[in-house]
């Protein structure tokens, strides 16, 4: 899709059109642009007018109403009373949390039978318990939440299916909203539900529940993902894993190219053009065509990351990437992320130092999605 330029149209699900934009440059400048929003009932007319119904299977990614599908002035109040409540001081507050978690993880996989499979083993619970601990999921709550998280990324279902996870999203959260207004913890539901501007005004009823929606999906779908991929990279190319080791690259090194080789979120729909906008080269998006934001592809721009693109090399000097986004949508949960992983993967190296991969690396499946990008499993040998 590259090799056709900077945007090129794509079919969606449900014969839906839209504008994937592989290029860096060309998104980033596109992710910063006023003429671009991301409020399908103010700026895509096929959403206005009834032609994208509920049972479209990604209906989900554009109805929520929350900061993800805000524009303007209402994405600067919803994005400032998230930022009150997700704030730098509660994050930093998860590390020793983060720590206890994988530590029990890495003794549970070190008493499992061989081979295990790292991302349900690791990948997997690590992010999600960081994120119900985070926002006071119960614990009898979690697998179910898991499960239909599972069933938003999953782009394969069928309109049925997917309306069907959407009641029992919603049913979930609304149950974690009501919970929390009963017994109030010191976790961010909580503060979700009382967090209030200087002028008094909150968060709506349906505004809370689908930012609960967001945070909880988004903040750990994309973590598994850069644990899933930094490992694989890591265990497929052990030169690069022997330099960590030695000193002469890091762990930030190993994180940063896997965000660029390897996006956790390939393809995130959707953003709509407020007018028609000239790429240049004859390409217009035309106003209220919708644009997928091809982050997978844009780390991979061989315009920014020369032939070397396609390759997973930590001492590469120019690491830039867009997988947590840019511009006033750019991910609050990214320091996160970030930390997570930081902690979970010289964790892991270090307890099993000569661990391997069980299958060959082209045996592993990509998952069932065109937005999450990972593996159905990842089999390994721990040693």
């Amino acid at each position: 899709m590259a090799a056709r330029g900077p945007a090129t149209l794509v079919e969606l699900p449900g014969q839906v059109l839209a504008w994937s934009v592989t290029s860096q440059e060309t998104l980033r400048n596109l992710l910063g642009d006023p003429r671009v929003s991301k409020d399908p009932r103010q700026h895509w007319p096929a959403y206005t007018t009834g032609e994208i119904s509920e049972d479209w299977p990604l209906h989900l990614w554009v109805s929520v109403q929350n900061m993800f599908t805000a524009y303007g002035i209402d994405h600067r109040r919803l994005r400032s009373l998230v930022s009150k409540a997700f704030t730098a001081r509660r994050v930093a507050a998860m590390r020793p949390w983060i720590e206890e978690i994988t530590n029990r993880l890495l003794d549970e996989l070190d008493a499992a039978e061989q081979p295990v499979d790292l991302r349900e083993g690791f990948a997997y619970p690590i992010p999600i318990e960081v994120i119900c601990q985070l926002f006071g999921v119960p614990a009898e709550a979690r697998s179910r939440l898991r499960k239909v998280v599972d069933g938003v990324f999953d782009t394969t279902v069928t309109p049925e299916a997917a309306q069907a996870n959407v009641v029992q999203l919603y049913g979930i959260m609304h149950e974690l909203v009501a919970a929390k207004r009963e017994n109030p913890g010191d976790d961010l539901t909580t503060g979700l539900i009382a967090v209030r501007e200087d002028d008094g005004s909150k968060l709506e009823e349906a505004e809370l529940v689908d930012t609960l929606i967001l945070v909880i999906s988004a903040g750990y779908e994309t973590t598994v993902n850069l644990l899933d991929q930094a490992i694989t990279a890591l265990l497929t190319h052990p030169e690069q894993l022997d330099a960590v080791r030695a000193g002469t690259s890091s762990w930030t090194d190993v994180i940063e190219e896997t965000l660029r080789w390897q996006a956790p979120v390939a393809n995130l729909p959707l953003r709509y053009a407020v007018e028609d906008i000239d790429l240049g080269n004859g390409v217009v998006i035309g106003k209220g065509e919708p644009i997928l934001a091809a982050y997978a592809a844009a780390g991979r721009d061989k315009a920014v990351h020369g032939e070397t693109a396609d390759e997973f090399d930590i001492t590469r000097a120019d690491k830039t990437h867009l997988a947590f986004g840019h511009g006033v949508h750019y991910c609050l949960g990214s320091p996160l992320a970030r930390m997570e992983a930081e902690i979970a993967l010289p964790a892991l190296f270090a307890r099993f130092p000569k661990m391997e991969l069980a299958v060959a690396a082209h045996e592993l499946e990509p998952g069932q999605s065109f937005i999450s990008n990972g593996h159905e499993s990842l089999p390994v040998t721990l040693k």
